[in-house]
């Protein structure tokens, strides 16, 4: 068996924050893990969930009232579960416990904006914010929406909505007209907070004239915040009388202590939105509680961020990551947000941030990772990284080669975790263990009071075998409904169609040989030529290792009462497809897979559709291979690359 990839110090562990929880559950509530491993605790927090969620209640200081015992009740439903029905809390409260001078959030807008904020003005503009909604007529329960980059004004705003009660939705500037209204129409928000322009790759974009088109069609709307951010005052006449400036709509008000409405543990707080490629989007209404609870525990125990921590995750609001970091704050960890191109005006920017900034986490999406080792670049050569401790990637599964690249070019003492959850539970199901190994291509561990296990077709339990991901008992941050759903059966077909009573997560994985996780990519996409299942990610392993290829997808194609395997690939710049290179790509995936996963076809595109939050779009493409329509296209960054896709010649034969 090949060695791990990296291994943390006797003296990492020590300090690390999950040792400390093990030391207080023995001293404090009662609880002696006799060989105190990673695997000691997870079983555990299984075996006694309601102990558990409640010592990381106590142990990360959650501010509000927990209420008295049961913790939990109808511990055996799911969905069904109540998690402490007894419960008094805040969110907002939660994360603006920490009031001093020290950095709150650092803020880099690709190289045009660069600023910081402490806590105690953090504090303050949450106060202003607060009550500025509050005039605004906005009260608990009602929805404000986001349209905006990741820049301070969207942390202020989430957290001045969620301090009265209200519900927060956010979606990313580079969506489209129809790709706000399908989410935001949904939902019909009172509040409207949007930037006037942004920067992306060294240009400005305007988003006044989109700001009109989206104001006219959303009737419930009853003021639109306009922030600066590539102009001081954008002329807001083409807007109308609901628009005001963010600086002039806080301006009325003085800081001071700030009104927390204390609600109910399951209050909603965040609406967040399916992929949508497949139709309009679905609206997931999760609760503030198992939201803070779950990212507590991501934050302090798995990802061992805690004070004067400097957390990073490259996210837009338009993806769960975004609220993932945000969170950060409950831990009094600094938020650094970057919002632009990774690429601009090169490939170091974000390395740049990391050693100016003293960032601790560096989050990241797999196709970041791989996009540096295609570019040949070599953080490790050019920039110290002495404070980066964790590297996370996410987005979709990192290979083995992905591993090595970043412990070859970017680290060596790093804990590099791939994490893997979703929007459905705004959180994780597999994570980081900071005291453990990472072997590569595997995901550490499955996370603490989750109860993940591997299912056949027939639903039983597997190891070291391919099958659906699923969690077999309730976990907090389940969503408590969807939007507009009143008899839960959207709900209930998303995840409990599958197998009765078990959360079916659509994720088609293995569980290892060292009680990791790997993932092969989405259930709904994997292949079945001949009846064998094959998950995409291992056709992308063996392509992407060849130089020629940037990046590839691959679909199933119904053909002669089969399933073929069809490639697409896009090559550097310069390059052709010929037989050569296609004959090199099937020697490469039949020397390191199966027969049964050469493809049948091969096709050159000069552009892979993708969502907002960079995943790439096997349904889409498979769809329009099959000459259906794709319902939503909005919910695509790069839409018109759905073309080279279309009535392709090479596959009607």
């Amino acid at each position: 068996m090949s060695a791990p990839l990296w291994q943390p110090s006797a003296e990492r562990i020590a300090a690390a924050t999950i040792t400390r929880f093990m030391d207080w559950l023995d001293r404090s509530a009662g609880v002696s893990l006799p060989g105190r491993t990673y695997a000691d605790l997870y079983g555990w927090s299984l075996a006694e969930p309601a102990r558990f969620w409640s010592a990381v209640w106590d142990f990360c200081g959650v501010v509000g009232d927990k209420g008295a015992e049961p913790w939990l009740v109808d511990g055996d439903r799911m969905p069904g579960a109540q998690w402490f029905p007894g419960a008094r809390l805040n969110f907002a409260e939660n994360l603006l416990r920490r009031r001093d001078q020290a950095d709150a959030m650092v803020f880099w807008g690709e190289a045009e904006v660069r600023r910081r904020m402490s806590f105690a003005e953090l504090h303050d503009a949450v106060s202003q914010a607060a009550q500025a909604l509050r005039q605004a007529g906005v009260g608990t329960g009602d929805r404000v929406a986001g349209y905006m980059p990741n820049m301070p004004e969207t942390v202020i705003a989430m957290l001045a909505a969620a301090s009265i009660g209200a519900i927060w939705s956010s979606s990313s500037p580079d969506f489209g007209v129809q790709g706000v209204l399908d989410r935001f129409g949904q939902i019909e928000p009172k509040v409207l907070v949007a930037a006037e322009g942004y920067y992306y790759g060294g240009k400005t974009f305007d988003q006044t004239g989109k700001l009109a088109q989206i104001l006219d069609r959303l009737p419930t709307v009853e003021r639109l915040v306009v922030v600066a951010y590539t102009r001081e005052r954008a002329p807001l006449d083409a807007l109308g009388p609901r628009a005001v400036h963010w600086a002039d709509f806080l301006a009325p008000h003085a800081p001071g202590p700030i009104a927390f409405a204390r609600l109910p543990f399951d209050h909603p707080l965040f609406i967040m939105y399916s992929s949508g490629t497949t139709g309009v989007p679905k609206c997931i209404v999760h609760g503030a509680g198992g939201t803070l609870l779950q990212h507590l525990k991501e934050h302090r125990l798995h990802t061992d961020v805690g004070r004067d921590d400097r957390a990073f995750y490259f996210t837009t609001c338009g993806w769960m990551m975004w609220n993932w970091l945000v969170s950060a704050l409950a831990a009094e960890a600094t938020l650094l947000l970057y919002d632009g191109s990774p690429f601009h005006p090169d490939g170091n920017v974000l390395w740049d941030l990391a050693d100016t900034e003293r960032m601790t986490l560096f989050g990241t999406s797999a196709k970041y990772i791989d996009a540096l080792a295609k570019a040949g670049l070599e953080p490790m050569a050019t920039h110290d990284l002495a404070t980066v401790r964790t590297i996370t990637s996410t987005g979709s599964p990192l290979a083995p080669e992905g591993f090595e690249y970043v412990y070859r070019a970017i680290k060596r003492d790093v804990c590099l975790s791939s994490i893997s959850g979703g929007t459905d539970i705004v959180s994780c199901f597999a994570l980081g263990n900071p005291i453990g190994p990472v072997w590569a291509g595997e995901l550490q561990v499955r996370g603490l009071g989750m109860r993940v296990e591997v299912f056949d077709d027939d639903g039983q339990p597997v190891r070291e075998q391919k099958g659906e991901l699923v969690c077999t008992a309730p976990f907090p941050c389940m969503p408590i409904h969807f939007w507009n759903d009143p008899d839960g059966a959207k709900y209930h077909a998303a995840y409990f169609d599958r197998f009765p009573g078990i959360w079916c997560h659509g994720d088609y994985v293995e569980l290892t040989a060292h009680d990791g996780l790997v993932i092969y990519g989405r259930s709904d996409a994997v292949l079945n030529p001949g009846g064998v299942r094959i998950g995409t990610a291992e056709i992308y392993r063996q392509v992407e290792q060849l130089p020629e290829v940037v990046e590839s997808l691959v679909v199933g194609q119904d053909w002669d009462h089969d399933v073929r395997v069809v490639l697409f690939v896009r090559l550097r710049e310069g390059l052709t497809l010929d037989q050569a290179l296609a004959d090199r790509i099937r020697r490469q995936i039949r020397a390191n897979a199966t027969p049964r996963h050469v493809p049948a076809r091969i096709l050159q595109v000069t552009d892979i559709p993708r969502t907002k939050s960079g995943k790439i779009v096997e349904l889409a493409v498979r769809n329009v291979v099959h000459g259906r329509p794709v319902k939503n296209v909005e919910a695509l960054a790069n839409p018109e690359a759905l073309a080279q896709f279309r009535d392709r010649p090479e596959l009607t034969a």
